[in-house]
């Protein structure tokens, strides 16, 4: 029955690498078993399988079964995914997971989900912390190098930055032990950006209340057009089930 319902939609893969990349940051490479056959646009995530959603904790708890984690890189010819895990605060499943994840270890993922990906524009705006710089990258790298990118990233100190890829240059900047959520040092830099107009794509990500705080700043002080902006939170302060 298990099969019926979920085959389709998921694959079987092994973990055979799981190392720092940063003080808070994990690479996990899963190898899939089969080929990836499945469509994917970079900037997509996959769900892992944390427990079976037939069994009794599945079905009393679903929202416990799956946890999120966008693509760091797809490579559909050597059969394997890559994800860059950022380690923040706290202890739900996907967290343990993440931090216990060894090579030999079999993973159950469902495949690539999500619209946030880029678009054909002028230049391209990427704003987020950690977490959103795991989706940045792939969306970055599909772009091409005639593509003009701007954009910010935040993270807790330099020690903590996400290698972007190519010769991309997005300003950095650093909390320092301030807190994450409704960033102000994210929020002052977006606000000094020299940007070539509105009429680019932004993409922001990360904390909710900052990408809230951001979308609002574009759209009241830098007159962006609200669909021209797209917002992905992807983890709130004491929230379960996001990224």
């Amino acid at each position: 029955m298990r099969d019926r319902l979920f085959g389709k939609y998921a694959m079987e893969s092994t973990v055979t690498v799981a190392e720092q990349v940063t003080p808070a940051m994990r690479r996990i490479r899963l190898e899939t078993d089969q080929p990836v056959a499945f469509p994917y646009t970079p900037g997509q995530h996959i769900r892992i399988q944390l427990k079976d959603p037939l069994s009794v904790s599945g079905i009393l708890r679903p929202a416990e079964t799956l946890r999120t984690y966008t693509i760091w890189d797809l490579d559909p010819g050597k059969k394997a995914i890559e994800l860059r895990v950022h380690l923040y605060g706290g202890d739900g499943i996907g967290l343990r997971w993440a931090r216990a994840a060894r090579p030999g270890d079999r993973v159950t993922f469902w495949w690539p989900q999500g619209d946030f990906f880029t678009r054909e524009t002028a230049f391209h705006l990427f704003i987020g912390e950690e977490t959103a710089s795991v989706a940045f990258g792939p969306m970055i790298r599909v772009l091409g190098a005639s593509a003009e990118v701007f954009g910010v990233l935040e993270s807790e100190t330099p020690e903590h930055d996400l290698l972007m890829p190519g010769a991309t240059v997005l300003r950095r900047v650093h909390r320092h032990g301030a807190p994450a959520s409704a960033s102000r040092a994210l929020l002052a830099a977006v606000a000094e950006l020299d940007l070539p107009g509105n009429t680019g794509a932004a993409y922001i990500a990360g904390e909710a209340r900052t990408c809230q705080l951001v979308r609002d700043l574009l759209v009241r002080e830098r007159n962006w057009p609200r669909a021209s902006i797209k917002t992905k939170p992807l983890w709130a302060p004491g929230k379960r089930g996001l990224h």
